[in-house]
């Protein structure tokens, strides 16, 4: 086993017995004990009371954050003609319509959002295998397949974060960089559950929000107190 370095043990000591804290107390917790030598990603995992095998337990859908997200977005847009022009000058970064489908098909995936119009699906439905397992694949529900494209991609350049329950209930997002604003973070974290809440499905059953976790890209996590993570 790899010995954990001074930076790392001071760290995992800064949080131990941190438990069920505040927003402010954990975004507080993890700036100060942050030691990477880049502007780390500050992380949220949400443990829910739901199983997403299940159709009416599927969490799914997607926050505006008010403070964005402080990463830079790649967005594809699948389109034609007038469209594919309105989302070149939205700021789309890759526009097409077969010749993106069999970029994509040979395994160049450059983009961290795909949005797609209502009448290319048959050509991106073909791509479920490689899209799919990276939560690419456009979906109505999250506003990615869509004749609004312009609309879409400044979404996703200026801050929105999609999210989706996986295996075992839980939802994870990037809320914001380090270096952001101690309140914008809370700001952002708040903004991010309360979607969550809201997006609470039929058939969840008992307790839907078991616990929330917080944590920057290369540090320890710590948990946060799931009503005051709720509070307004």
């Amino acid at each position: 086993m790899a010995k954990l370095g001074k930076r790392t043990r001071a760290a995992r000591e800064a949080f131990a017995g941190k438990e069920e804290i505040t927003v402010e107390e954990a975004v507080s917790l993890i700036k100060a004990n942050a030691n990477a030598k880049f502007d780390e990603t500050i992380e949220i995992a949400m443990n829910l009371g739901v199983d997403p095998r299940h159709a009416d337990q599927m969490v799914r859908g997607v926050v505006g954050l008010p403070n964005g997200t402080g990463k830079t977005m790649r967005v594809a847009v699948f389109a034609r003609g007038a469209k594919a022009e309105e989302a070149e000058k939205a700021g789309a970064d890759i526009v097409g319509a077969e010749d993106l489908m069999e970029t994509v098909q040979s395994g160049k995936i450059d983009f961290d959002r795909c949005i797609a119009t209502p009448d290319m699906m048959p050509i991106v439905g073909r791509l479920g295998k490689v899209l799919g397992p990276r939560n690419l694949m456009p979906n109505p529900k999250v506003g990615t397949v869509t004749m609004d494209v312009a609309d879409a991609v400044k979404a996703a350049k200026g801050g929105e974060v999609q999210f989706k329950a996986e295996k075992g209930g839980v939802v994870h997002a990037g809320v914001g960089k380090l270096s952001f604003d101690e309140a914008k973070l809370a700001e952002n974290i708040r903004a991010f559950v309360g979607a969550v809440s809201k997006a609470k499905p039929a058939g969840a059953k008992g307790t839907y929000m078991k616990k929330i976790n917080l944590s920057s890209t290369m540090g320890p996590g710590v948990s946060v107190a799931v009503e005051n993570a709720t509070a307004e």
